[in-house]
């Protein structure tokens, strides 16, 4: 593999393995070389990431690299994004996305400007997990990439960092994108504002040609918590996806939207146990009396989960009168 040498005696041992001419041979010996967490013994696993001509030892090498956050490793797993292997590149992704320290974070941060879309997607992925601000700025030009995965990890980092500057970049995505899973998570980046700049956004979504979208529109609706968000949700308990319908619930009950009463009564007659438990914590929370009469008819429910909600909701109207 290479020439270097050690005065680890530990390491010495595994040389000859290190350097066999068979490719499984050296992929074993990098796993013991690895089971003995020598930082002497780092060189040899960038080597085997960079250099030996198997790609199964390669990959094994970038996931035995996880756990190691010095610079000359990082750079050997950013290069490795572009390896002409599949699985060497899924391996550096990975383990680059374990990383931890800010210091990483800054070697990453070039290779969002990488010519793969791959690469770029990967850099981005492994800055969101270390949350590193400077990343703030690529990541919102990254929002016009042409490759779908780039854009998706860069809403990530947007959101993540809650980029308040990035709020009318996301709403645009969230209403133009092309791209289902792109859609998504530009509207679940929008739950980082708490004011009612974003509830056109929001509610537009709610209309989203796809149900997945509809349903994060309708959680992130419940997490901005913005009492005019209230008619659109209420409306959603209607949609096709009793997904949606349980997420609209949900949102409702924290927004305390008392006219969504008879809306969520009628949802503890659906064949969803789910659904119906949702409906009858909901309507606990609404505070209103009025929705005590379907609760002790639910109370008769076949599913214990659901009567056990209903106890609550009961518990929790009971408790406010």
């Amino acid at each position: 593999m290479n020439a270097r040498t050690s005065d680890n005696p530990d390491i010495l041992d595994l040389l000859p393995r290190l350097q066999d001419a068979d490719a499984a041979v050296r992929r074993i010996a990098l796993i013991d070389l690895a089971d003995l967490e020598e930082p002497d013994g780092t060189p040899w696993l960038t080597d085997a990431l960079l250099v030996d001509p198997a790609a199964e030892v390669r990959a094994e090498a970038a996931r035995l690299l996880e756990a190691w956050e010095q610079p000359d490793v990082v750079q050997a797993l950013c290069a490795a994004l572009a390896d002409s292997a599949e699985p060497v590149r899924l391996a550096a992704a990975q383990s680059l996305s374990e990383l931890k320290t800010i210091e990483a974070g800054a070697l990453i941060l070039p290779w969002v400007q990488h010519a793969d879309g791959f690469v770029r997607a990967s850099a981005l992925r492994a800055l969101r997990e270390l949350r590193l601000e400077d990343a703030a700025g690529p990541a919102l030009l990254a929002l016009d990439d042409a490759e779908a995965a780039v854009r998706r990890e860069a809403v990530g980092i947007l959101g993540w960092l809650k980029h308040v500057p990035a709020l009318p970049a996301l709403a645009r995505l969230a209403a133009q994108e092309p791209d289902t899973e792109v859609r998504r998570a530009a509207i679940g980046a929008l739950g980082l504002a708490r004011d009612a700049a974003v509830l056109p956004a929001l509610t537009t979504a709610l209309l989203d040609a796809a149900w997945q979208v509809r349903e994060e529109a309708a959680t992130t609706l419940g997490k901005v918590g913005h009492i005019d968000a209230g008619p659109a949700l209420a409306a959603a308990l209607q949609d096709d996806y009793w997904q949606v319908r349980l997420r609209a619930a949900r949102a409702l009950g924290r927004l305390r939207y008392r006219a969504a009463l008879p809306g969520l009564a009628e949802l503890l007659g659906h064949s969803i146990a789910n659904l119906r438990k949702e409906a009858a914590l909901a309507l606990g929370e609404l505070g209103d009396s009025a929705a005590l009469a379907p609760l002790h008819k639910a109370e008769a429910d076949s599913d214990p989960e659901v009567r056990k909600a209903v106890r609550i909701a009961l518990a929790q109207l009971q408790g406010a009168a």
